[in-house]
């Protein structure tokens, strides 16, 4: 049995603990990542301006336990909307953007004045995933956190929505929050959303389903037949906000999905009512900084592996080699993130590439001296080093 497999063994021995767990987890929170979605931020004119209040009281109480507070929020492209809507009809993604570019300061206007109100300072940043690409930007995004939050301020975050192209899609701001629970150093991961939780079975198809109390081992959930579609106004849904929930529990950070339009669901959640989904902790998790390797960018290819080599990969704790390669898609460069694949299309994980496309195809399948033949002195022995691979990656 693999050591993955093992620990998710050793969590579904102390299943009936989640409750405790859950408990002492809120308890002794320091930070605190909250997520929030277009659908709870939002009505049919817009922006829902008694939500925002509601949504910065609850955040304020929170920081008052002594936790450092951290917000994603969604919404600006809706609030965009809601004054367009008369004047302009928004079609297609410059539309979108030009939206979100309009929404995005009255989003802040009101969060500004209702954090201020309780005598609360927030603090807007905008990020995309360019910028946690490199190192040096991510290390300063990392220090600006710190020094917002030694302040006692409240970072919102957001996309950058006017400039990301390829950012602005399904999963968008939920996968940013992911990425900032690493940043941040945050314990815990509060999603908000339309939903009562994540029900045991697609609601779309069995309307009686019933919202799950605890998930104890998330990397198993069937997220395409569980979860369906859209929400109507975000660009996520629950299986977005799933995947995050994925990522978060690979760094040892459980999540909380709760319904965010229900009346001080923080502050009941932080009390100990039992509300909204528990998404456990990995038993065992991945360093920060493999974490950071594997979620910094898009896969820019994807390396297929033989049978041996995915055996060696998962139950050996192997790097991988050039005579384990059997396939190899894209046109990478060095360096490049790329997806390790079984024979079977299955994604193994990602991992950084010491060889660019061109270089691997010439000698995918040859041994050491093969490659050392064909590529001269000047060559890697692994084509991925273990230590820049991480397995079962939520990609």
């Amino acid at each position: 049995m693999s050591g993955r497999n093992e620990a998710r063994q050793d969590q579904a021995d102390t299943a009936g603990d989640w409750q405790a767990e859950r408990r002492r987890a809120l308890a002794d929170a320091r930070c605190v990542v909250v997520k929030v979605g277009s659908a709870v931020l939002t009505n049919g004119q817009g922006l829902d301006l008694a939500m925002v209040e509601s949504l910065a009281g609850q955040l304020s109480a929170v920081q008052e336990g002594g936790r450092r507070v951290v917000l994603v929020s969604s919404g600006a492209v809706a609030a965009g909307r809601g004054v367009l809507r008369s004047c302009c009809e928004i079609a297609g993604m410059p539309h979108r953007q030009a939206a979100s570019a309009i929404g995005q300061s009255r989003l802040m206007h009101h969060y500004d004045e209702a954090f201020a109100r309780r005598g609360r300072i927030s603090a807007q940043v905008l990020l995309t995933r360019d910028d946690l690409k490199s190192r040096n930007r991510f290390l300063n995004a990392r220090n600006t956190f710190a020094a917002l939050l030694d302040w006692g301020a409240i970072p919102v975050v957001n996309e950058n929505d006017t400039v990301a192209v390829h950012d602005l899609k399904f999963g968008d701001n939920d996968c940013l929050a992911s990425l900032l629970l690493n940043i941040v150093e945050a314990d815990l991961f509060v999603n908000m959303t339309s939903a009562g939780g994540v029900f045991a079975e697609n609601p779309q198809d069995n309307p009686d389903a019933c919202v799950m109390d605890c998930i104890d081992d998330v990397h198993g959930l069937d997220l395409d037949g569980l979860c369906g579609g859209k929400t109507s106004v975000g660009t996520g849904g629950m299986y977005s906000k799933l995947l995050s929930a994925r990522r978060a529990a690979q760094i040892g950070v459980p999540t909380l999905i709760v319904p965010g339009r229900e009346p001080d669901v923080l502050a009941r959640a932080f009390a100990g009512e039992a509300i909204g989904t528990w998404v456990r902790a990995d038993a065992r998790t991945v360093s920060r900084r493999k974490y950071w390797l594997a979620y910094q960018s898009d896969p820019a290819g994807t390396v297929t592996v033989d049978e041996g080599a995915a055996r060696a990969l998962l139950q050996g704790g192997k790097s991988l080699l050039p005579g384990g390669v059997c396939a190899v898609e894209g046109g990478f460069g060095s360096g490049a993130l790329v997806r390790v694949a079984a024979q079977d299309g299955t994604v193994i994980g990602v991992g950084l590439s010491n060889y660019a496309a061109a270089e691997l195809r010439r000698i995918m399948g040859h041994k050491r001296h093969e490659v050392a033949a064909i590529l001269g002195d000047a060559h890697y022995p692994e084509v991925i080093h273990r230590d820049n691979l991480l397995l079962d990656a939520v990609v």
